[in-house]
């Protein structure tokens, strides 16, 4: 079986504190800064010009600091930049990019990751330091991988080491793609023996409910430390709830692509710019986290070896599967072609466009392209997330 070479990424959370890492958090904010700086006011998109040309005063300004970390700073400050000037040709930015979080990019000459004694050792302006991190049943698969870049990250909830490991995992045979179609509420399944998975998974309500009550909460407590404890407390509920919702998920969705060898799913990265709808119906998609979702079955599937896909979202649940034409509303969330008689769930659908994308994608004949599929949609098997869960154990 043939193997290919996969990044993924893992989080270490750091124990106790180190002394100067808001200093060494500062000077790289400041690094960063200063170097955004120049590359707007000359242009510079390039990460070798912008070190060639930068290096040497930085070096005067920052002697105590280790070298490899204005490497880094200028690979930070080129892509946002970059990213800084997309935005702008799209009218999405103005002004000047500032770099403002607490995150500074490593590389391998800046760390040492010790999984065995589970330490990380980081070189600061002061010497080389020896961190402790707590240990995750997950940090094991990664034992015989090799160890990439990382990024120093500072958050509310502690500082965290997240390190890129690069290892070989035998590829499985790409035999067909199970079409995913995420949607608030429920996930759809296109497998390419006909039958369509739907695991009605009460996200939106979530989401709402916890919506709800830290806008209570706001209301009836307009400051103070109180405020903030229950606002991060529920808060914290709610990305817990959901992460063991998603990770649950992908494992059933991964399960069930194995013997086929494929994923396909929608390439949602821009629908956020292009949502235009009610004020409620916008908040609650923009409350919706589908991309997270898509990097956890991305993560397990490549674990895997299963292939992973992105299509083209537009119109995958407008568009009949069997001839091509444009569907109708047909009552509820029902869509009928007018041309070849077709019917189905509008997420049946999304989930089958999706599949047949993916197929396109592999090179094989879809429709309209391809002969008249028959009309009939196969057996649709569906599944409350919390009556499934509870049977699972």
């Amino acid at each position: 079986m043939p193997s290919e070479t996969i990044k993924l990424t893992a989080k270490f959370k750091l124990k106790g504190t180190l002394k100067g890492l808001d200093e060494l958090f500062q000077t790289y904010r400041e690094i960063v800064n200063l170097l955004i700086t120049y590359a707007f006011e000359n242009n510079v998109t390039s990460f070798y010009r912008l070190k060639k040309e930068t290096y040497k005063g930085l070096r005067k300004e920052y002697p105590e600091l280790p070298s490899h970390y204005l490497y880094t700073a200028c690979q930070m400050a080129t892509a946002i930049f970059k990213s800084f000037r997309k935005r702008k040709k799209k009218g999405r930015a103005k002004g000047k990019p500032v770099f403002k979080k607490d995150v500074i990019m490593l590389d391998d000459h800046l760390f040492k990751l010790d999984l065995e004694n589970k330490t990380v050792k980081l070189s600061t302006p002061k010497g080389r330091v020896q961190l402790e991190f707590y240990p995750a049943k997950y940090h094991e698969k990664f034992r015989e991988w090799k160890v990439g870049q990382a990024w120093l990250v500072r958050t509310s909830k502690g500082v965290f080491l997240n390190v890129v490991f690069s290892g070989e995992v035998e590829v499985k045979e790409l035999k067909a793609f199970v079409g995913v179609d995420l949607n608030e509420n429920n996930v759809t399944l296109s497998l390419p023996n006909g039958e369509f998975v739907q695991f009605i998974t009460h996200e939106r309500e979530i989401r709402t409910g916890y919506f709800v009550k830290r806008r209570r909460i706001q209301q009836k407590i307009k400051v103070g430390k109180m405020r903030k404890e229950l606002l991060e407390k529920y808060g914290l509920r709610e990305k817990n709830r959901l992460n063991d919702l998603y990770h649950k998920l992908a494992n059933k969705i991964v399960e069930l692509a194995e013997k086929y060898g494929g994923i396909a799913l929608e390439d949602l990265m821009e629908i956020r710019d292009s949502i235009r709808y009610s004020a409620e119906l916008n908040g609650r998609l923009h409350r919706w986290s589908f991309r997270k979702l898509q990097s956890i079955i991305e993560y397990k599937a490549k674990l895997r070896g299963i292939n992973v896909v992105f299509v083209n979202p537009a119109l995958t649940s407008s568009l009949c599967p069997v001839c091509g034409d444009k569907l109708s509303p047909n009552g509820g969330r029902v869509l009928k072609c007018s041309k070849c008689g077709f019917e189905a769930d509008r997420d049946v659908v999304g989930s089958w466009n999706i599949r047949l994308r993916a197929l396109k994608m592999w090179g094989v004949p879809v429709p309209p392209e391809s002969p008249t599929m028959k009309t009939g949609v196969g057996k649709v098997i569906r599944y409350d997330w919390f009556e499934s869960s509870k049977s699972s154990g």
